[in-house]
């Protein structure tokens, strides 16, 4: 049944069986039929032909999602395994994240290119799921079975701000200051932010209402850097904005909950390719110092 599924997505995307077997690469008989297959085995009809157009059923309509999504991870596993055929010289495509990809990938590719001169790379910054790269830097894996995933670390939180905005403002002392400032925080945390912080055995947690949220770690650190607010962010981001007095640090005796953990991921068969597992184990074994606070 999972292939007659996959030939009822292909016709209704097409809208067609002439259309879909152009794309399967056979026989209009051929779809046909594993559409009457299909509909024998469910004991119902899924489609409703006539000469100009075809339509689902209800049942085909309760059908459809599933054998789209069956469709749709055969293609993507067909690809992947075309990937194992490719010769090696082909360039290992890895795709990141911009932020992390840029401050924190940026300087390991030539050490890798140094490292592993037979491995050549291709990176894409900002775009790049697994659909098109071998692996990817990101914060989330994606949610479908066939992924692998090697975690990398998560980064220190700070609260930092311009000192203008402080000078304006007044520097925190106490958590509970931070309720009278404008906070910029990534997005994901809804209307309100509950914000725990500790300093040894005490604990303060904050609730409060962003100025700003948003997904982008680096449009957040612009952000404060320009003086709009306290903003939460990534350690590694603030390091030289806090080196140079730029930005500075508020509440720094108190700590808080991680950023959020960067994962390697790629596809479960390309485990196969040493490849993959070397690039893996270079950027893990070398991306922790990166991540560690300064």
């Amino acid at each position: 049944m999972p292939a007659q599924l996959a030939v009822l997505a292909k016709v209704v995307d097409l809208n067609g069986f002439s259309a879909a077997a152009r794309a399967l690469g056979v026989p209009k008989a051929s779809v046909s039929r594993a559409i009457t297959d299909l509909e024998r085995a469910l004991g119902m009809r899924v489609l409703e032909r006539t000469t100009r157009r075809l339509s689902l059923t209800a049942a085909g309509r309760i059908v459809y999602p599933h054998a789209s999504r069956l469709a749709q991870e055969a293609e993507a596993v067909l690809t992947q395994v075309a990937r194992l055929r490719e010769p090696l010289a082909r360039p290992l495509r890895i795709g990141a994240d911009s932020t992390y990809g840029r401050v924190l990938l940026t300087p390991l590719v030539p050490r890798f290119l140094e490292s592993f001169p037979r491995v050549p790379l291709e990176v894409v910054l900002g775009a790049g799921g697994l659909d098109s790269c071998d692996v990817a830097l990101c914060t989330s894996a994606p949610d479908r079975p066939g992924v692998a995933e090697r975690m990398l670390g998560a980064p220190p939180a700070v609260l930092c701000a311009a000192v203008a905005y402080l000078s304006e403002r007044g520097t925190p002392t106490r958590p509970e200051d931070l309720a009278g400032h404008d906070l910029l925080a990534p997005e994901g945390n809804g209307p309100e932010l509950k914000l725990l912080l500790t300093r040894g055995a005490q604990r303060a947690e904050v609730r409060l209402s962003p100025k700003l949220t948003v997904n982008d770690p680096a449009v957040l650190h612009a952000a404060t850097a320009a003086g709009l607010g306290i903003g939460l962010l990534p350690e590694f981001l603030c390091r030289q904005g806090l080196a140079t007095g730029k930005l500075r640090a508020v509440l720094s005796q108190w700590s808080l909950p991680p950023a959020m953990p960067l994962r390697a991921v790629y596809a479960e068969i390309l485990g196969a390719d040493p490849r993959v597992q070397q690039f893996v184990d270079f950027i893990a074994a070398n991306i922790v110092p990166a991540l560690a606070r300064a």
